[in-house]
Formats: C-alpha cells, sequence, structure tokens
C-alpha cells in the first residue's frame, strides 16, 4: 500500500516529467512551425522560450496565481483568527508557516500555492471566513496545508502557467496556418500541413485540460483526509465543504487556470457538473470519504 511518502515522491517526478514533457511538444512545435515557414529561427526561439517557461513555471507561477485570483496580504491584527489558525496547524503539521493571503470576494472559497514549503501561500476569500465557524474554517486551512505538506502543490501550480501557455500557442498555431504562408506552393502538401496543424491546436488544449483536470480531483481526496488526521476532526472540514457546496454563485474572478487550485469549483456549479470534466469530486463524495455520510 503507497504511504504518504510515495505520494510526496511521485509529485515531485510527476512535475519534472511534466516540465520534460512540456519542453519536448514545444521543441516539436517550434520544428513546426520552422518547417512550415522555412524558417530555423522560429525553432531556436522556441527552444529558447520553452527553457524560459519552464524556469518560470518554477519560480515564479505562485505569484502569477496569486495576481490572477486578485489576492492580498492578509495582516494579523485585521484577520487574526486565521492567521492564528493557520500558524498553529503549521506547528501541528511540522511545516514552515506560509504566508497568508485574503480574496475580496463573498463566494467562499481557498487554496494553496508555491513552488515548495519554504515558499507557500494560503489564501481565502472573505466569503469564506464569514460563513466558517473556528473548528470548519480549521478543518479548510488543514486542508490547504495538506497540499502543501503532500507536495502536490508544486504540481498543480505549475501545471497552471504551462496548461495556459500550451492553449495560447495551439490558438496562435490556428491563426498561423490559416492566415500565414507556407514554405511552399504545393496545395495538397500545404492541405497536409494544415489538416496537421489543426488537429494539434484542438488535442493540445484539451490534452492540457484532462491532465488539469485529473490532478485536481485525485489531490483533494488525499488532502482531505490528511486534513482530517491533522485536527483529528473530520467532521469540521465536511461541515465546512457542505457550506461551502450550498453557495451557488461563481466567484467574482475567476480563471480557468487556476480552478483547480480552488477547495471549491470557483465557477459555482458545486454538485451539479461531475465526470471527466470536473475540477473537483462531488461534495457528497468528500463528505462521505471524511465521515461515512
Amino acid at each position: 500500500m503507497a504511504t504518504l511518502y510515495d505520494h510526496q515522491s511521485r509529485n515531485v517526478l510527476k512535475t519534472w516529467a511534466l516540465m520534460t514533457l512540456f519542453f519536448v511538444v514545444i521543441i516539436l512545435l517550434g520544428w513546426f512551425f520552422s518547417f512550415y515557414y522555412n524558417s530555423p529561427s522560429i525553432l531556436y526561439f522556441f527552444f529558447a522560450f520553452s527553457v524560459f517557461m519552464n524556469i518560470a513555471s518554477y519560480w515564479f507561477s505562485d505569484k502569477i496565481v496569486l495576481h490572477l485570483a486578485g489576492a492580498k496580504v492578509a495582516k494579523r491584527e485585521e484577520y487574526f483568527d486565521l492567521y492564528t489558525s493557520v500558524e498553529n496547524l503549521s506547528i501541528t503539521a511540522g511545516l514552515p508557516m506560509p504566508k497568508v493571503y485574503v480574496v475580496q470576494d463573498p463566494a467562499p472559497n481557498a487554496f494553496a500555492t508555491g513552488r515548495d514549503k519554504n515558499h507557500a501561500v494560503v489564501a481565502v476569500t472573505t466569503g469564506l471566513l464569514s460563513i466558517l465557524n473556528k473548528t470548519e474554517l480549521e478543518g479548510v486551512i488543514a486542508h490547504e496545508l495538506s497540499h502543501i505538506g503532500n507536495r502536490d502543490m508544486l504540481l498543480s501550480t505549475v501545471v497552471v502557467v504551462l496548461v495556459g501557455f500550451i492553449t495560447i500557442v495551439a490558438d496562435m498555431f490556428t491563426r498561423n496556418l490559416f492566415f500565414g504562408h507556407s514554405r511552399d506552393n504545393d496545395n495538397k502538401a500545404h492541405g497536409i500541413l494544415v489538416l496537421v496543424g489543426i488537429i494539434l491546436s484542438i488535442l493540445a488544449p484539451i490534452f492540457a485540460m484532462l491532465i488539469q483536470l485529473a490532478i485536481s480531483r485525485k489531490r483533494e481526496f488525499l488532502a482531505d483526509a490528511t486534513g482530517a488526521l491533522l485536527t483529528r476532526y473530520p467532521e469540521g472540514l465536511a461541515s465546512a465543504l457542505k457550506k461551502i457546496s450550498q453557495y451557488s454563485k461563481p466567484m467574482a474572478r475567476q480563471s480557468n487556470a487556476i480552478a483547480h487550485l480552488y477547495i471549491a469549483n470557483p465557477k459555482g456549479f458545486g454538485k451539479k457538473i461531475g465526470g471527466l470534466f470536473a475540477t473537483h469530486p462531488r461534495v457528497e463524495d468528500r463528505v462521505k470519504a471524511l465521515v461515512g455520510q
């Protein structure tokens, strides 16, 4: 049976594998563009840019996530209960105290981001703080700290940058194939290249999205279980999830790129969306796994 340490090690390997796969895919796209336009400089550009994006996704992805979420630093004197909950649970979990951020939004939600436990961030919405009691808030914080301890935070955060970039490249690919010029006037060859380009531009963002969704659903169950062990009170998190799911309105500021980071779907679909394209497991399933109801 796999242990928590096995899961942590796998997440590190998955992160490196994802970054390597991204590098290879971008180089192949660069080669395709350079062949199509008969310009080797395009391949060199794609190579340099793929290296830059991998570095940026590792070092700056947390800052990108915080910007997309519109999160601001939570001051201890203003959000005392939140700050002390994060501080106390961090000590219990044996983790360094993460930075605490707040998102001004009535929709109850929370997320964790950062490249490692020493550069971690926990962010919650003002809506979450307004509807949860202390034990429920501690359940949510423990859940987010579990993402940090389980090392799936880096994997999920890197996905934000890489998936977003793949989608942009695919869109650029489509536009250039229809409005650009090929390397020769062979209509048949041109038609084949256009067909390949269309297939790649359609499949690339879908493949990226499926990776994003699969990572999100799987890690939520583990973070729920680990968080419940941390507080020794699974009912707190279960109650919080029920309250969060009852809020049907979407977050005012949201992005598909970071939807999988939140504890609940920021679009406010709650339990209505399930299956392959759900960013999160059903609340009923998560509550049942926690308290058996």
